[in-house]
């Protein structure tokens, strides 16, 4: 995965003038630092190695590993790496999440990421050491395509940044991989059954997973020009911004239409005789669990109970999260959903790519991996009323996977996840006693248990890997012995053999593979005798990826449930009574189904090279020199510099800013500088027209912490002109710019703790002090000769400085699932409190609770209450900026941009009534709102928004403000509020902001009708 930092991320400010944030973001998840990583650095001939202990014996591997790769692309790709390659490894993607390397929350899918300004590659151990292989080879590929797309003598953002990710996540899926690959075949042939071949033109759609077509796109290249097309292809695009049809028609010599007919011809040349000889998709067994049109287009990890009565399975028909569902076996109706992982914080991650549900022998409660506080645990829940039973912590690991519970439910075997390798381990449910079966680095995957309770069958590639070389090969079946470790192989097929389940009775296996080249339905007897097929399945049986647990087969009933992947979706279908199927006969010769088009090819020296497991490969008992990692601060990003010069009648001004943000490698220490500078009135530089902020965040330990200090000045005022005359009676135009500058200074100290994702702390500590002065240039001009007589700048202090001690605490919970626009379910909430003290006393209160419901697919009910106030003696002070209901982002339909002579009549003490009635010390806000993508109502269900990220929100507003000694008119009071009700219109403009336009009706403005309002703000 290719990750593009923006220029410059600002990663914390302090507001110390009473505004509601404090320290760090208002709102927002958390990303925990559950453990502290002790890294170290492993230097290879190419390579510095970030690891930390626990990952040791994992790290030299993927070190080895490395070195191979990089020996690799440097031959196909004719380029040397420049300088040395940083790769930050991480024993598992529970640890890998907790990075602050990459910013913002990482996925669960993410198995990798290559930062394009350093070039820096963060990934964690995949486990088996085919995964881990993989991940390090893709994520390379992105850091050649940095270096050879930056000028050396001009450097910047990498042009390869500019092009489309099939284009570069392809290239490296195809060069990682090769241009054999029965998943990405399986989604060309189910592409081609249903006549949705994409052109080249078509790929930049998100409909089309730029991974898998990517890497078929450069598979037909390289099949038809020949490998060495790939480095001139990259250049030309490069060069000229990612216009593809100068790159086709300079490097290839046709255009992208021509292109586009020829591949699609190739794909039906090589699938055509592989989809008239297999059977359809939607036509093998019967269908339990398919999309229903809104959500659910993803159902996978099957597990059917022992009984045959009831499946669980993992989907994300909520349009919100992948959770785990039970649902009646034979109907497929959905009885309950058991884990709500989007809106409940407990649970961050139910392993929902590589592992499923485990069903007890009662075929009542049911086991899955999860993790909690960045541990893996073994949930179990009772499938009957949705209860969590237990939870068994399990921190002598770092994950889980795919549990099996023994048949007499004494013990619960899984595979496990330590040191960056895999094992197979078993707990006692009754001494809570945690044993590991298995200890070396070949991959033991998706067990099962026996019938008898005397075995575990399991997938495992230890028959076909050499680790000397680290030649990975393809999972087999095997058997161990839970009391005595001992395993033995179970011959079955000599391809990819995966998710072994057992028969009723004992004598058969069930598995997947893929001996033809696409995954289906296999079984073995146990007492001698060939595998047979019971399925034929055109597209293929496949999870999420192709080592994602697919099968599942009733213990008592013999009843096989598997995911089948066709038009796009996972739907879950069941073959009953699987031991006595008839067998299905299968083309075993049609090995091509699984080798990406053209058929006939030139020679792949792709392949080549991934077969040679020797090429670049270090001994396996080589030394690399380990190192502490000290952190040093770099430059990391600078913000767009910025310049502005004006003139006018009244003289010249400029201005101009920067902003530099410098951090270690980790991402730990992160410090933060911006200047802005401005001429002002006069034309002269003046120290208080300086805006500075300097800032340091240490992000290494769960608690966060930082110091910031700067220098902020707030500018407001006006300009008046009138005719008098000069001392000599002369005629004069007197003209007076008038500045009202009010500048703060501030140095401020915060700390955060996070309790886990959703939930955090905030304390702030700080002093600051406030300035108030006016600036009057006055300039006289004759009026007969138009001479300039006269000009003065003075400046006056309009009150007492204000110095203050500040603090703050908050607590803040965010469990929101943000959309397009703005949040679409969960709920958020910040309750703070901020004494100030010093010249003046007094204590901010906030509370802000926001609730969001979707009651029906795609539409959802939001709710705001928040109350703002200053409280104490000082908490009305003239010198501090009244607080005002009229922004857009409180009550819509009087901003203050939009009151005029209708509003504010004249009156004898210049007051505003309608205008006075919206400001105070104290606020209250209340907002309902009603949100729907815009084409909703018109049908559109596909992915959310349709085509365009667009959102209409139905609202109503109301809100009031009053000051010390004053009451809302609802409390008995004298203030009244206002309301509004209208429409809103938002849009996402590019990712980069969202824009509002609202239609107001504000019932309290008399002579106001309808008001129409832009700004740059998501929904609340």
């Amino acid at each position: 995965m290719t990750y593009r930092p923006a220029a410059l991320l600002v990663v914390f400010s302090v507001a110390l003038s009473g505004s509601p944030a404090h320290a760090q973001e208002y709102f927002g998840q958390n990303k925990v630092q559950y453990k502290t990583f002790d890294f170290q650095i492993m230097k290879t001939e190419h390579f510095d190695i970030y690891f930390y202990p626990a990952e040791r014996e994992g790290a030299a591997i993927a070190a080895r590993m490395a070195e191979r790769w990089d020996a690799r692309y440097q031959r196909l790709l004719s380029h040397t790496l420049r300088g040395r390659q940083p790769l930050l490894l991480y024993a598992s993607q529970v640890d890998f999440q907790q990075t602050n390397a990459v910013p913002g929350q990482i996925g669960e899918g993410t198995g990798g990421v290559t930062e394009s300004g350093r070039r820096l590659i963060v990934l964690p151990m995949g486990g088996p050491l085919g995964d881990t292989n993989h991940v390090i080879g893709h994520e390379l590929v992105h850091a050649f395509q940095y270096d050879i797309t930056t000028n050396p003598n001009a450097p910047g953002e990498p042009r390869a940044g500019q092009l489309p990710l099939w284009f570069i996540e392809g290239m490296a899926e195809y060069l990682s991989l090769g241009p054999v690959d029965p998943n990405t075949a399986m989604w060309l042939r189910d592409a081609q059954r249903d006549n949705s071949l994409p052109a080249v033109k078509d790929l930049d759609n998100p409909k089309y997973f730029p991974y898998r077509w990517g890497q078929a796109f450069w598979a037909y290249v390289g099949g038809r020009w020949g490998d060495d097309a790939i480095r001139p292809m990259l250049n030309v695009a490069a060069a000229s911004g990612g216009d593809m049809e100068q790159t086709f028609q300079k490097v290839l010599g046709i255009s992208t239409k021509q292109f586009s007919e020829d591949w699609h011809a190739a794909i039906q040349n090589a699938y055509a005789p592989v989809l008239e000889k297999t059977t359809p998709a939607a036509e093998v067994g019967r269908v339990i669990v398919k999309g229903s049109g809104l959500g659910g287009q993803l159902n996978v990890g099957p597990a059917l109970s022992p009984d045959g009565r009831l499946l669980a399975f993992l989907s994300e028909r909520s349009l919100i999260s992948i959770d785990l569902y039970v649902a009646d076996a034979h109907t497929g109706e959905v009885l309950r959903k058991l884990t709500s992982t989007a809106t409940n914080p407990h649970f961050s991650s139910i392993q929902f790519i590589y592992s499923a549900g485990a069903w007890a022998g009662d075929s009542r409660r049911i086991a899955i991996a999860t993790v909690t506080g960045g541990r893996p645990a073994l949930a179990i829940f009772d499938a009957q009323n949705g209860n969590k039973e237990r939870e068994i912590d399990l921190h002598e690991l770092d994950q889980i996977f795919n549990p099996t519970w023994a048949p007499d439910g004494h013990a619960v075997a899984f595979t496990g996840m330590a040191h960056g390798l895999t094992d197979l381990y078993v707990y006692d449910l009754q001494t809570s006693a945690l044993r590991q079966l298995t200890d070396d680095p070949y991959a033991d995957l998706q067990p099962a248990w026996s019938p008898d309770g005397l075995r575990i069958a399991f997938a495992t590639d230890r028959f076909t890997t050499r680790l000397e070389t680290l030649d990975i090969g393809p999972y087999r079946l095997a058997l161990i012995d839970p009391q005595s470790g001992r395993i033995e192989e179970v011959p079955a097929t000599d391809a990819e053999n995966i998710n072994p389940q057992w028969s009723p009775d004992g004598r058969l296996l069930f598995f997947i593979s893929d001996r033809n080249g696409i995954p289906n339905l296999y079984r073995v007897p146990l007492d001698g005798g060939g595998a047979e097929s019971l399925t034929d399945v055109a597209t293929g049986l496949s999870g999420i990826t192709d080592s994602s647990p697919v099968l599942s087969v009733a213990a008592e009933t013999g009843t096989a449930a598997f995911t089948v992947y066709l038009g796009g979706d996972y739907a879950i279908h069941a073959l009953d009574s699987a031991a006595t199927a008839a067998p299905v006969a299968v083309d075993t010769t049609a090995a091509r189904a699984a080798t990406l088009p053209p058929v006939d090819r030139k020679p792949s020296e792709v392949a080549q090279m991934l077969a040679n497991a020797t090429m670049g490969l270090p001994a396996a008992n080589a030394e690399f020199q380990i190192a502490a990692y000290k952190p040093r601060l770099q430059l990391e990003g600078v913000a767009q510099p910025s310049i502005a010069v004006g003139g006018s009648r009244y003289g010249a001004t400029i201005g101009g800013g920067i902003g530099l943000q410098f951090g270690d490698l980790l991402g730990n220490h992160v410090l933060t500088t911006v200047v802005q500078v401005d001429s002002g009135v006069g034309g002269s530089f003046s120290v208080k027209n300086t805006a500075a902020q300097l800032a340091y965040l240490n992000q290494s330990r769960r608690w966060n912490w930082g110091a910031a200090a700067g220098q902020l000045p707030y500018l407001s005022g006006g300009f008046q002109s009138g005719i008098g005359s000069s001392p000599t009676g002369e005629p004069v135009e007197i003209d007076q710019a008038i500045i009202f500058r009010q500048t703060e200074r501030a140095a401020s100290g915060i700390a955060a703790y996070p309790f886990n994702q959703a939930q955090r702390v905030e304390l702030q500590a700080g002093v600051s002090q406030l300035s108030f002065d006016q600036i009057t240039r006055t300039t006289v001009y004759s009026l007969n000769s138009g001479a300039l007589l006269s000009d003065d700048t003075a400046t006056v202090a309009l009150a007492q400085p204000l110095t203050l001690g500040t603090t703050s605490a908050a607590l803040v919970y965010d469990t929101s699932t943000f959309g397009a626009t703005s949040p679409i379910d969960g709920q958020r909430y910040r309750f703070e409190a901020s004494p100030s003290f010093g010249s003046i006393d007094y204590t901010s209160l906030l509370a802000d609770y926001r609730r969001y419901l979707m009651p029906v697919s795609f539409y959802t009910i939001a709710g705001r209450v928040v109350h703002f106030g200053r409280y104490g003696s000082g908490g009305d002070d003239q010198r501090l900026f009244p607080l005002y209901l009229g922004y857009p982002q409180l009550v819509r339909g009087y901003d203050v941009d939009d009151f005029d002579a209708i509003d504010c009549p004249p009156t004898p003490d210049a007051s505003c009534a309608a205008f006075d009635r919206l400001i105070g010390s104290r606020i209250l806000v209340g907002n309902l709102e009603l949100r729907f993508p815009v084409l909703r109502p018109f049908g559109v269900s596909q992915r959310m928004y349709g085509p365009v990220p667009a959102e209409v929100a139905l609202f109503v507003d109301a809100g009031v403000a009053w000051d010390r000694g004053q009451s809302p008119s609802f409390l008995g009071g004298t203030r009244h509020g206002v309301s509004s009700a209208g429409v809103a219109l938002r849009v996402n403009l590019l990712g980069f902001a969202v824009g509002q336009f609202d239609i107001a009706r504000p019932f309290q403005r008399p002579g106001q009708g309808w008001v129409f309002q832009f700004s740059l703000t998501p929904g609340f």
